[in-house]
This record gives structure tokens, C-alpha cells and sequence, in this order.
């Protein structure tokens, strides 16, 4: 009686007991075919795959999906994934899944338009300056968001390798 009152019968239950750990272990062994990027820092692309992904696991191990058509849609979502990165390593993809990376800054000089496009604050650009251990404006080559989200210094001294900018929005201000 007491599982009908939680909202499901035993045969539900049972269903979830053995749907939940097989479509988890599902995950692991498509995320470990899939390689690392499947879970590592995230562009648009592969949070959208991380969605899905999570959705149907819940759906499966809840029983509102049946098991085998669970672990069907991982692996076609697993293999998807995959086919888009393939591409996008080609370069037949970029910009289409992914965001361009753009500089917020350009030497000493903040630029504010592409703070204000990529929706990133002083005061996150001054934190991640911080991070870097940047401490005069100076020593700025350039500040760039990245696809993943993450915040790349580049200081001066060193000569720049021109290859570093391949990508980047408005590189052309950045290699001087």
C-alpha cells in the first residue's frame, strides 16, 4: 500500500531499480567512448548535448521511458556529439555550434563593444586580470572570452606567436 501512496505501484518501482543504474552506467561507457570533451568546459553545442543528454537520462530512469529506447537516444546523442566535434575539428562547423572567441581587451585598452556584446562585466574583467596576477594595465597584450566561457590573459613580454589569434574576433587589433 505504501508505495501507491508515494505516487507508484511496486511494478514502477521495479522498473526504476533496474532502469536507473543501467541507464547510468549507459552514460559512463558512451562518456568514455565519446572522449573527455564530452564533459570538460562546455560551448553552446555542448551544453545543449549536455541538456538532452540529462533529460533522458532522468525520463529513462524514472520509467517514463522505456529502457531500451533510453540507451538508444544516449547513443544517439552520444554519437551526434561525437559527428559535431568531428566537423568542427574540420573547421566545417565553427561559428555555426560555437561562439567566437572575441578580445575584451586590445594592450591597456579595455574595449568597451565587446564587453558590452559578450555580456561581461569590468568587474569580472578585472577579476580575471587579477587571477593572472596582472597588476598594471600595462603588462595587458590582450584579454580574450573564449568559446568555452573561460577568460584568457595574455601579458606582454614575449613576442606572440600570430597562430594564438586564429579564431579571435577582431584579431587584427590584437597582433601588433
Amino acid at each position: 500500500m505504501l508505495p501507491e501512496q508515494l505516487g507508484a505501484g511496486w511494478e514502477r518501482l521495479a522498473v526504476v531499480l533496474v532502469s536507473a543504474p543501467l541507464v547510468y552506467a549507459s552514460v559512463i561507457a558512451l562518456s568514455r567512448l565519446a572522449g573527455a570533451r564530452s564533459l570538460a568546459k562546455m560551448s553552446t553545442f555542448d551544453f545543449a548535448a549536455t541538456v538532452a543528454v540529462g533529460s533522458t537520462v532522468a525520463s529513462t530512469a524514472t520509467g517514463n521511458v522505456p529502457l531500451s529506447v533510453g540507451v538508444l537516444a544516449l547513443a544517439f546523442l552520444f554519437g551526434l556529439q561525437y559527428a559535431i566535434a568531428s566537423l568542427r575539428r574540420r573547421g566545417l562547423l565553427y561559428g555555426l555550434v560555437d561562439n567566437r572567441p572575441v578580445p575584451l581587451m586590445a594592450g591597456p585598452q579595455i574595449l568597451e563593444a565587446n564587453l558590452q556584446h559578450a555580456r561581461v562585466s569590468r568587474e569580472e574583467r578585472w577579476g580575471q586580470l587579477r587571477l593572472a596576477g596582472v597588476r598594471h594595465r600595462q603588462q595587458v597584450h590582450a584579454v580574450v572570452l573564449e568559446t568555452s566561457g573561460d577568460v584568457s590573459v595574455i601579458r606582454t613580454g614575449e613576442p606572440l606567436d600570430d597562430q594564438l589569434l586564429d579564431g579571435v574576433r577582431g584579431a587584427e587589433a590584437l597582433r601588433r
